[in-house]
């Protein structure tokens, strides 16, 4: 995404080899995955005991102590977070739990909006966001990727997966869109505060000096709201990172009402978002995200979820450009 909240990325045009089919049942999760902000859900089983997890020294004293990193999260972007069972669950939940146990401490997802994630973050609602958001030098200095202007201290990140946008459109084609100029002059959904959302505002500005109608744009703030819409008929296509449109195009309907075309967009890395205060902390997290690639523990999650092409080899901190 192109906004300073945003969940995606502003990097070269790159193709992922695809994630393909994600063997994992579930549905287009439309209802009960509204904001439920503040409200906690563990991401699983927690880590072992701080004497048993071989990095807990790293971590700042009142997080070892409390045995907890709270986690802001907007849970409905399955595969990479959605609720499961009263729980959450997907890529970064799987991931956090490993990084858990390398650090002694339980990682407690809770949701959120997501164009809200680093507001809740600087005010020290949680320690860290996990939620599919991309890295990139605004959200580093705080600025607004609209405006250019400064609006915050701006935050770090471990860099843990690579991903890029990419569009989701019925099953079929009705509309025989194949790439971003397709769109010019007709309506998108797609979720609110996102890089999704900075790359369709970009698009329809070139749209417009090419001599070609604006792209309508309806945004919402979740992305199965956005995906409703589609699926309705009541837009052209939803604009959203590759894992989530892969799941998507495999499980709404049964496989029946969506599907991805075109080549991933401005790919570019995932982070988790600590606080420029928080050096200890961050420090922590690389760490751990280290040990668990040479361990192999992260090559199995991502084999789990059939990710395995937004893989990293190396635990970065402000990777993103």
């Amino acid at each position: 995404m192109a906004a300073s909240s945003t969940r995606r990325t502003t990097a070269t045009r790159s193709r992922i080899a695809a994630v393909g089919a994600v063997a994992v049942a579930g549905t287009l999760l439309v209802a009960g995955c509204g904001d439920h902000t503040d409200k906690s859900t563990n991401s699983g089983d927690g880590s072992s005991s701080p004497a048993a997890a071989p990095l807990a020294d790293k971590l700042p004293k009142d997080i070892r102590d409390a045995g907890v990193i709270k986690v802001g999260s907007d849970i409905a972007y399955p595969p990479v977070e959605y609720m499961e069972g009263g729980k959450a669950v997907g890529i970064d939940p799987d991931i956090a739990d490993a990084l858990g146990k390398q650090l002694g401490v339980k990682f407690d997802f809770q949701n959120g909006k997501f164009a809200q994630l680093i507001v809740g973050l600087q005010a020290k609602r949680f320690n860290v966001v996990m939620s599919a958001m991309n890295d990139t030098k605004d959200r580093q200095n705080g600025i607004d990727s609209d405006t250019g202007k400064k609006v915050g201290n701006g935050i770090d990140f471990v860099d843990y997966f690579t991903a890029g946008t990419s569009i989701l459109v019925q099953k079929g084609n009705p509309k025989a869109i194949k790439t971003l100029d397709d769109l010019c002059g007709k309506v998108v959904a797609l979720q609110q505060g996102t890089t999704s959302e900075g790359i369709a505002k970009a698009q329809s500005t070139k749209c417009t000096k090419d001599g070609k109608k604006a792209i309508t744009l309806q945004t919402f703030d979740t992305d199965p709201e956005a995906l409703l819409r589609l699926k309705q008929g009541a837009s052209v296509a939803d604009l959203n990172d590759f894992p989530v449109a892969a799941y998507n195009a495999k499980t709404s309907g049964g496989g029946n009402d969506f599907e991805v075309v075109g080549d991933q967009i401005e790919a570019g890395p995932y982070g988790i978002g600590v606080s420029k205060e928080s050096t200890q902390l961050r420090d922590a997290l690389q760490a751990a995200m280290a040990a668990i690639i040479k361990d192999g523990e992260y090559q199995k999650i991502l084999e789990k979820w059939n990710v395995t092409d937004g893989g990293v080899t190396e635990a970065k901190i402000n990777g993103g450009s």
